[in-house]
């Protein structure tokens, strides 16, 4: 377990689709997530790809940030994939990997995520954080959700 340098945009992994995770992997790749995560103040999760790991892993934790007004806690995701979506909001979003910037991106406002041995039923806040992670998962990053990068991009406050 430990925390890992987090990879920053343009890395080319950032944009690869991740591969199944084996279970020894999938371990491994989990408590260094939850390492790392820990270590950022007001981070509520990362991928495995955003450590150097092109694997399906990722973690979630909403339950210290104020926009989240129902979630599960600490949430570990091994292969996941959202089965049902519904809803839809602009709001808000940042990452590790663009530490420089946030936008307004349209996401979901329910999903239900099924994961090796999970099914999460998650609104608000807390889907918006699952979207995003799947994401990069999937080699997207939230730039890649966004109408306008004219409008809808913003330098961090800090």
């Amino acid at each position: 377990m430990a925390v890992r340098e987090v990879l920053r945009h343009p890395h080319p992994l950032l944009t690869r689709v991740a591969e199944p995770a084996d279970p020894e992997t999938a371990a491994r790749v989990a408590a260094d997530l939850l390492d790392t995560m820990r270590a950022f103040p007001r981070c509520v999760g990362v991928a495995a790809p955003q450590i150097g790991e092109p694997v399906r892993v990722a973690v979630v934790d909403c339950s210290q940030h104020p926009k989240a007004t129902e979630h599960h806690g600490e949430l570990v995701l091994v292969d996941p994939v959202i089965v049902a979506r519904s809803g839809g909001e602009v709001g808000r979003e940042g990452c590790l990997s663009i530490p420089e910037l946030t936008a307004n991106v349209r996401r979901a406002t329910a999903v239900t995520v099924e994961a090796a041995g999970l099914r999460i039923d998650a609104v608000g806040f807390e889907a918006r954080a699952l979207q995003h992670e799947i994401d990069h998962l999937d080699g997207l990053l939230f730039l890649d959700r966004v109408e306008s990068l004219e409008s809808d991009v913003f330098e961090r406050r800090r």
